[in-house]
């Protein structure tokens, strides 16, 4: 493939989102629509959008490339994902809606106190600036292999490129352009999805009703795990996408600003519950895949890489036609933009609403502040993302993406808090209880063979985190209840 024809391609592509952001927005955009839409996005439109968002980059080829080990099962995971989605449904939108809530963490600071409030959004902001770094960084590098390197662009000049993109189609809108930019990014990512499963079913002669069959007699179509003792086990896998959706998605400023942006409650409800309905669709599509490429692949005799992370890129750029080529850059380039630019909005939105007073400020003060926020953000990402170049080292990343994960344990443990007793708060030691348990989680995970007699932990890290801080807090509380 052409660096050149690939460009063109994704130049497009870009135009068609700066069209749409164009369309949404005007000059001087007031905070109420940047933050929230102004509170009246199609309900049916968020769904679809929140599917980009949800997905990245990473998960774009991780969930193909686990296939080969573990078959199906990680649709154990989706539908603990489903238990957790009902409950943000069922339990934080209707208090977020009944709070009238612009910031998430705001109920932190009714329910438990100023130092409870600063310290559970500055987790928020930062695990998404960490997090969206890393999923900018593995793009840029994609792009600057298959693009801007060959064109003779430096690392640092894909980089600027990628995050000034995002910040020129999002900095007069925000939320009430990137309800309908995700929209755009996740139908291009299921187009690209739906290309490449068809070029591969191609690949190996199989019409739709011989694809779906071969894929069930294969060995990958296993499920259900009952093995208690295996690492997929149906009842682990359950709960660990059950309590990972609820601290993750429920607990982050990201993903429920956009839930705010709906009507109504009862809309977001119904954007919670169809979006809910179509991402474990999509999860199957890719499992589907999956088992299609390394069907491919033992049939052509193709020695796959050892990481599964590698097989989808692999396959896509060196042994598929162009077009499927040109279909995964622009599907793993579409998904990584739908969260990483929501992500930049959901920062501004944080720190603006939680530590520029915004409430006390005239509307024009707002919006500069907003706009210097945003501009202050891209280039905070853009730096992060050069960091992790210097380094270069995979384990450091993957142990960035651990401590991420360990970010939200203090927020999981007080919300659990506030929602489930009625006690109070010693407010001010809130912040050292915050960096204190996910330390104390991390000492005790990583010494658990040799402390627990051979256990180790998996999701399970998240439930300690969150039950120490909770402990923490009750330690901290006094017998005097609201």
């Amino acid at each position: 493939m052409s660096p050149l024809l690939i460009l063109g391609i994704i130049a497009a592509y870009f135009c068609l989102l700066l069209a749409v952001s164009f369309a949404t927005s005007k000059k001087g955009e007031s905070t109420a629509s940047f933050f929230l839409a102004n509170r009246a996005s199609p309900w049916y439109v968020v769904a679809f959008g929140m599917i980009g968002t949800t997905l990245s980059g990473i998960t774009f080829v991780s969930i193909p490339g686990m296939v080969e080990k573990s078959g199906f099962t990680y649709l154990q995971m989706v539908l603990g994902y489903a238990l957790g989605y009902l409950v943000i449904g069922l339990v934080l939108l209707p208090l977020y809606y009944r709070l009238n809530l612009v910031s998430i963490y705001t109920y932190l600071e009714q329910r438990l106190g100023f130092w409870s409030y600063k310290t559970g959004s500055a987790f928020f902001l930062l695990s998404r600036t960490l997090s969206a770094a890393l999923r900018l960084y593995l793009v840029a590098g994609v792009l600057q292999l298959a693009v801007f390197g060959p064109l003779g662009v430096p690392f640092a000049g894909t980089v600027g490129i990628t995050i000034g993109l995002i910040w020129v189609y999002t900095f007069r809108g925000g939320m009430k352009t990137i309800i309908w930019t995700d929209t755009l990014q996740t139908l291009a990512m299921l187009l690209c999805l739906g290309i490449c499963i068809w070029v591969v079913s191609q690949e190996l002669a199989l019409s739709f009703s011989g694809m779906v069959d071969t894929i069930a007699q294969s060995r990958y179509a296993q499920v259900w795990e009952w093995d208690a003792k295996a690492p997929n086990f149906l009842l682990k896998q359950l709960l660990a996408g059950a309590f990972i959706t609820i601290a993750m998605t429920g607990l982050d400023q990201d993903m429920m600003q956009k839930n705010l942006s709906c009507r109504n409650l009862p809309e977001a409800q119904k954007n919670m519950f169809w979006f809910t309905v179509i991402l474990i669709v999509v999860n199957l599509l890719f499992l589907c895949l999956g088992a299609l490429l390394y069907l491919y692949a033992s049939e052509k005799g193709i020695l796959l890489p050892t990481k599964g992370d590698d097989v989808f890129p692999e396959l896509a750029l060196h042994h598929f036609p162009a077009i499927a080529g040109v279909a995964f850059l622009l599907g793993i380039t579409a998904i990584t933009y739908a969260s990483a630019d929501s992500a930049l909005t959901a920062l501004t939105t944080a720190f603006c609403v939680d530590f520029l007073d915004f409430k006390n400020k005239p509307e024009t003060q707002r919006i500069r502040y907003r706009n210097w926020v945003h501009l202050g953000f891209s280039v905070l990402l853009m730096v992060v993302i050069l960091l992790f170049r210097l380094y270069n080292d995979e384990s450091i990343i993957a142990t960035l993406f651990t401590l991420v994960g360990y970010t939200y344990g203090p927020l999981l443990g007080m919300y659990s808090f506030g929602l489930l007793t009625k006690r109070t708060v010693r407010d001010r030691v809130v912040p050292f209880l915050g960096v204190l348990s996910p330390v104390l989680t991390y000492i005790l995970s990583t010494n658990s063979q040799e402390w627990f007699w051979g256990y180790q932990f998996g999701f399970e890290v998240l439930l300690l985190n969150g039950l120490l801080m909770f402990l923490g807090l009750w330690l901290a509380s006094n017998r005097k209840t609201l």
